[in-house]
Protein backbone atom coordinates (compact mmCIF):
# COMPACT_ATOMS: atom_id res chain seq x y z
CA UNK A 1 0.00 0.00 0.00
CA UNK A 2 1.02 3.37 -1.03
CA UNK A 3 1.79 6.09 1.99
CA UNK A 4 0.23 9.10 -0.28
CA UNK A 5 -3.04 6.19 -0.90
CA UNK A 6 -3.33 5.82 2.99
CA UNK A 7 -2.78 9.06 3.70
CA UNK A 8 -5.40 10.32 0.95
CA UNK A 9 -8.26 7.99 3.02
CA UNK A 10 -7.17 9.20 6.38
CA UNK A 11 -7.49 12.68 5.30
CA UNK A 12 -10.72 12.09 3.61
CA UNK A 13 -11.57 10.62 6.72
CA UNK A 14 -10.84 13.23 9.00
CA UNK A 15 -12.17 16.00 5.93
CA UNK A 16 -15.82 14.23 6.72
CA UNK A 17 -16.10 14.23 10.60
CA UNK A 18 -15.02 17.98 10.00
CA UNK A 19 -17.36 18.56 7.53
CA UNK A 20 -14.98 19.76 4.96
CA UNK A 21 -13.63 18.47 1.63
CA UNK A 22 -9.50 17.86 0.47
CA UNK A 23 -8.52 20.32 -1.31
CA UNK A 24 -9.28 20.25 -5.17
CA UNK A 25 -5.83 21.45 -5.56
CA UNK A 26 -4.00 18.56 -4.03
CA UNK A 27 -1.80 17.08 -6.29
CA UNK A 28 -2.35 13.64 -4.53
CA UNK A 29 -5.80 13.59 -6.22
CA UNK A 30 -4.90 13.61 -9.67
CA UNK A 31 -3.10 10.39 -9.56
CA UNK A 32 -5.07 7.75 -10.71
CA UNK A 33 -3.37 5.25 -8.69
CA UNK A 34 -3.06 6.73 -5.49
CA UNK A 35 -7.15 7.25 -5.75
CA UNK A 36 -7.97 3.25 -6.99
CA UNK A 37 -5.49 2.04 -3.60
CA UNK A 38 -7.15 4.39 -1.16
CA UNK A 39 -10.54 2.82 -2.42
CA UNK A 40 -9.32 -0.14 -2.07
CA UNK A 41 -7.95 0.36 1.43
CA UNK A 42 -11.55 1.85 2.25
CA UNK A 43 -13.44 -1.02 0.34
CA UNK A 44 -11.42 -3.18 3.07
CA UNK A 45 -12.69 -1.39 6.14
CA UNK A 46 -15.76 -0.72 4.78
CA UNK A 47 -15.10 2.98 4.80
CA UNK A 48 -15.67 4.01 1.04
CA UNK A 49 -18.43 6.43 1.97
CA UNK A 50 -16.26 8.43 4.20
CA UNK A 51 -13.55 8.51 1.74
CA UNK A 52 -16.12 9.93 -0.99
CA UNK A 53 -17.69 12.10 1.47
CA UNK A 54 -14.37 13.97 2.39
CA UNK A 55 -13.24 14.59 -1.14
CA UNK A 56 -13.61 17.20 -3.58
CA UNK A 57 -16.81 17.12 -6.37
CA UNK A 58 -13.75 17.34 -8.63
CA UNK A 59 -11.97 14.24 -7.99
CA UNK A 60 -15.13 12.15 -7.35
CA UNK A 61 -16.09 12.98 -11.07
CA UNK A 62 -12.66 12.33 -12.30
CA UNK A 63 -12.23 9.28 -10.98
CA UNK A 64 -14.69 7.08 -8.84
CA UNK A 65 -17.46 4.97 -10.71
CA UNK A 66 -21.28 5.83 -9.97
CA UNK A 67 -21.42 2.60 -7.79
CA UNK A 68 -18.70 4.04 -5.74
CA UNK A 69 -20.69 7.54 -5.67
CA UNK A 70 -23.71 5.90 -4.19
CA UNK A 71 -22.19 4.59 -1.12
CA UNK A 72 -22.98 7.33 1.54
CA UNK A 73 -26.69 6.89 -0.02
CA UNK A 74 -26.18 2.84 0.98
CA UNK A 75 -24.48 3.98 4.08
CA UNK A 76 -27.78 6.05 5.11
CA UNK A 77 -30.11 3.37 4.06
CA UNK A 78 -28.10 0.73 5.77
CA UNK A 79 -28.57 3.24 8.87
CA UNK A 80 -32.46 3.90 8.56
CA UNK A 81 -32.91 -0.05 8.46
CA UNK A 82 -30.75 -1.04 11.41
CA UNK A 83 -31.96 2.23 13.40
CA UNK A 84 -35.77 0.85 12.60
CA UNK A 85 -35.06 -2.17 13.68
CA UNK A 86 -33.28 -0.97 17.28
CA UNK A 87 -36.16 0.99 18.18
CA UNK A 88 -38.14 -2.17 17.73
CA UNK A 89 -35.96 -3.96 19.64
CA UNK A 90 -36.15 -1.18 22.57
CA UNK A 91 -39.76 -1.31 22.31
CA UNK A 92 -40.34 -4.23 22.80
CA UNK A 93 -37.84 -4.86 25.72
CA UNK A 94 -39.06 -2.33 27.19
CA UNK A 95 -42.96 -3.09 27.55
CA UNK A 96 -41.89 -6.55 28.50
CA UNK A 97 -39.74 -4.85 31.49
CA UNK A 98 -36.23 -5.93 30.72
CA UNK A 99 -33.27 -3.72 31.08
CA UNK A 100 -31.28 -3.64 28.25
CA UNK A 101 -28.06 -1.34 27.15
CA UNK A 102 -27.57 -0.71 23.22
CA UNK A 103 -23.69 -1.74 22.46
CA UNK A 104 -21.14 -0.72 20.32
CA UNK A 105 -21.76 1.52 17.12
CA UNK A 106 -25.69 2.36 18.28
CA UNK A 107 -24.14 4.63 20.83
CA UNK A 108 -20.85 5.63 19.30
CA UNK A 109 -22.68 6.74 16.00
CA UNK A 110 -23.98 9.72 18.04
CA UNK A 111 -20.76 11.17 18.27
CA UNK A 112 -20.14 11.32 14.76
CA UNK A 113 -21.59 14.56 12.65
CA UNK A 114 -24.28 12.25 11.19
CA UNK A 115 -24.76 8.96 12.22
CA UNK A 116 -25.03 7.17 8.93
CA UNK A 117 -21.55 8.00 9.17
CA UNK A 118 -20.81 5.17 11.59
CA UNK A 119 -21.70 2.18 9.50
CA UNK A 120 -22.26 -0.89 11.61
CA UNK A 121 -23.25 -4.88 10.79
CA UNK A 122 -24.90 -5.92 13.67
CA UNK A 123 -27.19 -4.03 15.82
CA UNK A 124 -25.27 -5.26 19.80
CA UNK A 125 -28.17 -5.20 22.70
CA UNK A 126 -26.62 -6.25 26.37
CA UNK A 127 -29.28 -7.84 28.85
CA UNK A 128 -29.11 -9.38 32.08
CA UNK A 129 -28.17 -12.86 31.81
CA UNK A 130 -30.99 -13.88 33.52
CA UNK A 131 -33.31 -12.05 31.28
CA UNK A 132 -31.33 -13.58 27.99
CA UNK A 133 -34.21 -16.24 27.43
CA UNK A 134 -37.21 -14.16 27.72
CA UNK A 135 -35.84 -11.34 25.99
CA UNK A 136 -35.15 -13.80 22.91
CA UNK A 137 -38.49 -14.95 23.16
CA UNK A 138 -40.33 -11.93 23.05
CA UNK A 139 -37.80 -11.05 19.59
CA UNK A 140 -38.83 -14.26 17.93
CA UNK A 141 -42.42 -14.27 19.05
CA UNK A 142 -43.10 -10.28 18.93
CA UNK A 143 -40.68 -8.96 16.06
CA UNK A 144 -40.20 -12.16 13.98
CA UNK A 145 -37.07 -12.51 14.35
CA UNK A 146 -34.96 -16.09 13.60
CA UNK A 147 -32.37 -17.20 16.22
CA UNK A 148 -29.21 -18.72 14.70
CA UNK A 149 -27.38 -19.88 17.61
CA UNK A 150 -25.92 -19.11 20.64
CA UNK A 151 -22.34 -18.17 21.41
CA UNK A 152 -19.75 -17.52 24.26
CA UNK A 153 -21.21 -13.92 24.76
CA UNK A 154 -24.44 -13.51 22.42
CA UNK A 155 -27.46 -14.91 20.71
CA UNK A 156 -27.35 -14.01 17.15
CA UNK A 157 -30.83 -13.63 15.88
CA UNK A 158 -31.96 -11.82 12.48
CA UNK A 159 -34.87 -9.54 11.57
CA UNK A 160 -36.98 -10.38 8.33
CA UNK A 161 -35.31 -7.82 6.60
CA UNK A 162 -31.86 -9.68 7.01
CA UNK A 163 -30.64 -7.31 10.00
CA UNK A 164 -28.32 -8.78 11.93
CA UNK A 165 -28.83 -8.63 16.15
CA UNK A 166 -26.36 -9.93 18.81
CA UNK A 167 -27.96 -10.04 22.27
CA UNK A 168 -25.08 -9.90 24.02
CA UNK A 169 -25.48 -11.54 27.87
CA UNK A 170 -21.68 -10.73 28.40
CA UNK A 171 -19.56 -7.94 27.35
CA UNK A 172 -16.45 -9.92 27.50
CA UNK A 173 -15.57 -13.62 28.18
CA UNK A 174 -13.50 -14.53 30.89
CA UNK A 175 -11.11 -16.89 28.56
CA UNK A 176 -10.63 -13.64 26.27
CA UNK A 177 -9.24 -11.32 28.74
CA UNK A 178 -10.05 -11.78 33.04
CA UNK A 179 -8.74 -8.39 33.88
CA UNK A 180 -11.41 -6.91 31.24
CA UNK A 181 -13.87 -9.27 32.10
CA UNK A 182 -13.71 -8.41 35.63
CA UNK A 183 -14.15 -4.94 34.89
CA UNK A 184 -17.05 -5.02 32.68
CA UNK A 185 -19.14 -7.14 35.04
CA UNK A 186 -19.88 -4.39 36.86
CA UNK A 187 -21.11 -2.68 34.06
CA UNK A 188 -25.05 -2.82 35.27
CA UNK A 189 -23.89 -1.27 38.57
CA UNK A 190 -22.23 2.31 36.96
CA UNK A 191 -25.45 1.86 34.04
CA UNK A 192 -28.05 5.16 34.26
CA UNK A 193 -31.61 5.24 32.81
CA UNK A 194 -31.34 7.21 29.66
CA UNK A 195 -33.95 8.58 27.17
CA UNK A 196 -36.77 8.77 30.07
CA UNK A 197 -36.92 4.98 30.17
CA UNK A 198 -36.07 2.72 33.40
CA UNK A 199 -35.20 -0.54 31.02
CA UNK A 200 -33.21 1.79 28.47
CA UNK A 201 -29.67 1.94 30.26
CA UNK A 202 -26.66 3.03 29.15
CA UNK A 203 -22.68 3.47 30.22
CA UNK A 204 -21.02 5.82 32.33
CA UNK A 205 -18.26 7.40 30.37
CA UNK A 206 -15.28 5.72 31.58
CA UNK A 207 -16.93 2.45 31.14
CA UNK A 208 -17.95 2.92 27.81
CA UNK A 209 -14.26 4.04 27.20
CA UNK A 210 -12.99 1.03 28.91
CA UNK A 211 -15.35 -1.23 26.73
CA UNK A 212 -14.41 0.41 23.58
CA UNK A 213 -10.63 -0.22 24.32
CA UNK A 214 -11.37 -4.14 25.24
CA UNK A 215 -13.08 -4.73 22.26
CA UNK A 216 -10.40 -3.24 20.28
CA UNK A 217 -8.10 -5.30 22.29
CA UNK A 218 -10.57 -8.52 21.70
CA UNK A 219 -10.35 -7.97 18.03
CA UNK A 220 -6.83 -6.96 17.53
CA UNK A 221 -5.78 -10.43 19.36
CA UNK A 222 -7.71 -12.13 16.36
CA UNK A 223 -6.60 -10.68 13.48
CA UNK A 224 -7.19 -7.25 13.40
CA UNK A 225 -9.69 -4.62 14.12
CA UNK A 226 -9.89 -2.67 11.02
CA UNK A 227 -9.43 1.16 11.04
CA UNK A 228 -13.09 2.71 12.02
CA UNK A 229 -12.15 1.87 16.16
CA UNK A 230 -9.71 4.35 15.60
CA UNK A 231 -12.52 6.61 14.07
CA UNK A 232 -14.57 6.25 17.18
CA UNK A 233 -11.52 6.21 19.76
CA UNK A 234 -10.52 9.71 18.28
CA UNK A 235 -13.94 10.82 18.61
CA UNK A 236 -14.23 9.48 22.01
CA UNK A 237 -11.10 11.30 22.79
CA UNK A 238 -12.45 14.64 22.06
CA UNK A 239 -15.35 14.61 23.85
CA UNK A 240 -15.85 17.75 25.93
CA UNK A 241 -16.26 17.30 29.61
CA UNK A 242 -14.58 13.66 29.48
CA UNK A 243 -12.79 12.68 32.43
CA UNK A 244 -9.86 11.29 31.06
CA UNK A 245 -8.14 10.64 34.56
CA UNK A 246 -11.14 8.10 35.62
CA UNK A 247 -10.66 6.11 32.05
CA UNK A 248 -7.33 6.34 32.54
CA UNK A 249 -7.94 4.83 35.95
CA UNK A 250 -9.91 2.11 34.86
CA UNK A 251 -7.69 1.23 31.96
CA UNK A 252 -4.81 0.79 34.67
CA UNK A 253 -7.16 -1.52 36.41
CA UNK A 254 -7.94 -3.69 33.63
CA UNK A 255 -4.45 -3.53 32.02
CA UNK A 256 -4.92 -2.11 29.47
CA UNK A 257 -3.64 1.18 29.53
CA UNK A 258 -0.52 0.64 27.86
CA UNK A 259 -2.75 -0.52 24.51
CA UNK A 260 -5.08 2.43 24.34
CA UNK A 261 -2.00 4.73 24.48
CA UNK A 262 -0.73 2.73 21.38
CA UNK A 263 -4.01 3.01 19.74
CA UNK A 264 -4.14 6.85 20.55
CA UNK A 265 -1.09 7.59 19.52
CA UNK A 266 -2.27 5.90 16.09
CA UNK A 267 -5.28 7.49 15.98
CA UNK A 268 -3.75 10.74 16.46
CA UNK A 269 -1.03 9.76 13.47
CA UNK A 270 -3.89 9.53 11.22
CA UNK A 271 -6.31 12.15 11.84
CA UNK A 272 -3.91 14.81 13.45
CA UNK A 273 -0.80 14.44 11.24
CA UNK A 274 1.26 13.18 14.29
CA UNK A 275 4.45 12.13 13.97
CA UNK A 276 4.68 8.34 13.21
CA UNK A 277 6.70 6.13 15.79
CA UNK A 278 8.00 2.76 15.51
CA UNK A 279 4.76 1.21 17.44
CA UNK A 280 2.54 3.27 15.80
CA UNK A 281 4.23 1.79 12.67
CA UNK A 282 4.03 -1.72 13.53
CA UNK A 283 0.72 -1.16 14.70
CA UNK A 284 -0.72 0.54 11.24
CA UNK A 285 0.40 -2.24 9.21
CA UNK A 286 -0.85 -5.11 11.32
CA UNK A 287 -4.16 -3.23 11.65
CA UNK A 288 -4.03 -2.23 7.51
CA UNK A 289 -3.46 -5.73 6.48
CA UNK A 290 -6.13 -7.31 8.28
CA UNK A 291 -9.10 -5.28 6.82
CA UNK A 292 -12.70 -4.57 8.76
CA UNK A 293 -12.65 -8.50 10.47
CA UNK A 294 -8.59 -8.96 10.48
CA UNK A 295 -7.27 -11.94 8.86
CA UNK A 296 -6.39 -15.37 9.46
CA UNK A 297 -2.69 -14.93 9.07
CA UNK A 298 -2.51 -11.62 11.79
CA UNK A 299 -4.20 -13.98 14.16
CA UNK A 300 -2.52 -17.05 14.11
CA UNK A 301 0.63 -15.12 13.95
CA UNK A 302 -0.50 -13.42 17.33
CA UNK A 303 -2.78 -16.52 18.38
CA UNK A 304 0.41 -18.75 18.48
CA UNK A 305 2.28 -16.42 20.91
CA UNK A 306 -0.37 -15.75 23.23
CA UNK A 307 -1.22 -19.61 23.66
CA UNK A 308 2.99 -20.48 23.66
CA UNK A 309 4.28 -21.44 21.04
CA UNK A 310 3.21 -23.35 17.41
CA UNK A 311 2.69 -26.71 19.46
CA UNK A 312 0.39 -25.14 22.39
CA UNK A 313 -1.74 -23.34 19.45
CA UNK A 314 -2.35 -27.00 17.75
CA UNK A 315 -3.19 -28.76 20.58
CA UNK A 316 -6.01 -25.24 21.19
CA UNK A 317 -7.46 -26.01 17.76
CA UNK A 318 -7.90 -29.74 18.56
CA UNK A 319 -9.21 -28.93 22.63
CA UNK A 320 -11.36 -26.12 23.35
CA UNK A 321 -11.67 -25.32 26.58
CA UNK A 322 -14.83 -25.85 28.73
CA UNK A 323 -15.60 -22.10 29.10
CA UNK A 324 -15.85 -21.99 25.17
CA UNK A 325 -17.18 -25.78 24.09
CA UNK A 326 -19.92 -25.30 26.42
CA UNK A 327 -21.57 -22.71 24.79
CA UNK A 328 -21.48 -24.47 21.04
CA UNK A 329 -23.40 -27.89 22.73
CA UNK A 330 -25.05 -26.00 25.25
CA UNK A 331 -25.78 -29.88 27.05
CA UNK A 332 -22.27 -29.28 28.45
CA UNK A 333 -23.78 -26.95 30.86
CA UNK A 334 -25.64 -28.99 32.78
CA UNK A 335 -23.36 -32.60 32.33
CA UNK A 336 -19.78 -31.23 32.06
CA UNK A 337 -18.94 -34.88 32.15
CA UNK A 338 -19.67 -35.13 28.45
CA UNK A 339 -17.31 -32.67 27.19
CA UNK A 340 -14.83 -35.75 25.82
CA UNK A 341 -17.72 -36.54 23.73
CA UNK A 342 -18.55 -33.65 22.72
CA UNK A 343 -14.82 -33.27 21.61
CA UNK A 344 -15.29 -36.01 19.80
CA UNK A 345 -17.91 -35.32 17.92
CA UNK A 346 -16.74 -31.77 16.90
CA UNK A 347 -14.08 -33.44 15.26
CA UNK A 348 -16.36 -35.09 13.33
CA UNK A 349 -17.59 -31.83 12.57
CA UNK A 350 -14.67 -30.96 11.59
CA UNK A 351 -13.70 -33.79 9.13
CA UNK A 352 -17.05 -34.17 7.80
CA UNK A 353 -19.00 -30.71 7.69
CA UNK A 354 -16.13 -28.71 5.77
CA UNK A 355 -14.39 -27.49 8.09
CA UNK A 356 -11.51 -29.83 8.17
CA UNK A 357 -9.46 -28.33 4.93
CA UNK A 358 -9.79 -24.59 6.54
CA UNK A 359 -8.06 -26.27 10.09
CA UNK A 360 -6.08 -27.89 8.06
CA UNK A 361 -5.04 -24.75 6.53
CA UNK A 362 -4.33 -22.51 9.64
CA UNK A 363 -2.37 -25.87 11.30
CA UNK A 364 0.16 -25.15 8.07
CA UNK A 365 0.33 -21.87 8.37
CA UNK A 366 1.18 -22.07 12.15
CA UNK A 367 3.86 -24.22 11.11
CA UNK A 368 5.21 -22.29 8.83
CA UNK A 369 6.06 -19.14 11.33
CA UNK A 370 9.60 -18.48 11.31
CA UNK A 371 11.85 -17.88 14.96
CA UNK A 372 12.55 -14.86 14.22
CA UNK A 373 8.55 -13.66 12.78
CA UNK A 374 7.56 -15.22 16.36
CA UNK A 375 10.30 -13.76 18.44
CA UNK A 376 8.87 -10.06 16.34
CA UNK A 377 5.82 -10.75 17.10
CA UNK A 378 5.96 -11.48 21.33
CA UNK A 379 8.02 -8.24 21.74
CA UNK A 380 5.49 -6.21 19.62
CA UNK A 381 3.02 -7.81 21.78
CA UNK A 382 4.85 -6.81 25.11
CA UNK A 383 5.47 -3.27 23.85
CA UNK A 384 1.63 -2.43 23.34
CA UNK A 385 0.85 -4.40 26.71
CA UNK A 386 -1.23 -7.73 24.77
CA UNK A 387 2.07 -10.22 26.07
CA UNK A 388 1.29 -13.04 26.47
CA UNK A 389 0.91 -15.00 30.05
CA UNK A 390 3.27 -17.57 29.23
CA UNK A 391 6.93 -17.89 29.32
CA UNK A 392 8.99 -16.26 26.48
CA UNK A 393 10.70 -19.65 26.25
CA UNK A 394 8.12 -20.83 23.60
CA UNK A 395 7.58 -24.26 21.90
CA UNK A 396 8.69 -23.24 19.00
Amino acid sequence: MNESSARILFDAIRAALQNETIDVDDPRLSNASYLEQALRLAAQHDLTHLLIQGLSQAAIDRFFSEKAKQTPLMAAFRYQQSNYELLRICEILANNQIPYMPLKGSVVRDYYPEPWMRTSCDIDVLVRHEDLSRAVSCLVDALNYEMRGQYTHDVSLFSQSKVHIELHFNLIEDSVSPASARILSNVWESACPLQNSPYHLGMSDEMLYFYHIAHMAKHFENGGCGIRPFIDLWLLDHLEGADHAKRDALLLQGELLTFANVARRLSRVWFEDAAMDVLSLQMEDYILRGGVYGNIENRILVQQQKKGGRIRYALSKLFIPYDVIKYHYPILQKHRWLVPVMQVRRWGRLIFCGHFKRTARELKYNNSISGVDADNTQRFLRDIGLQSNVSEAHLN
